[in-house]
């Protein structure tokens, strides 16, 4: 019986390679709107992050996102991102980490 392969991404605030199931993607769409994007599925460039709230907070502090898709971000998208990761951590908490989002 054939192992799946289980796909990993690279966390862009802290480098670490993470299964794609414990990050969160964000995208930057043709007209250069950026969004959390919770299907995995939006079309765009994509960027992960982990589900931690730490990393979020880092992330806002750090501005990681304006630098990777090279656009200007309100706090508000930050803030959206720190909830968002707050709320999933405490799924993956409750239900384990491999929880459908």
């Amino acid at each position: 019986m054939k192992k799946r392969k289980i796909p990993m991404r690279k966390d862009i605030v802290t480098g670490e390679m993470m299964p794609k199931r414990q990050l969160i993607r964000v995208v930057k769409n043709k007209d250069g709107e950026v969004s959390l994007d919770p299907t995995g599925k939006k079309a765009g460039r994509g960027a992960y992050i982990a589900v931690d709230v730490a990393i979020a907070k880092r992330a806002k502090a750090e501005r990681t996102f304006e630098k990777a898709f090279h656009v200007d971000l309100d706090d508000s998208f930050y803030d959206e991102l720190i909830q968002y990761t707050d709320h999933l951590q405490a799924r993956q908490e409750l239900f384990g980490k491999d929880a459908k989002n």
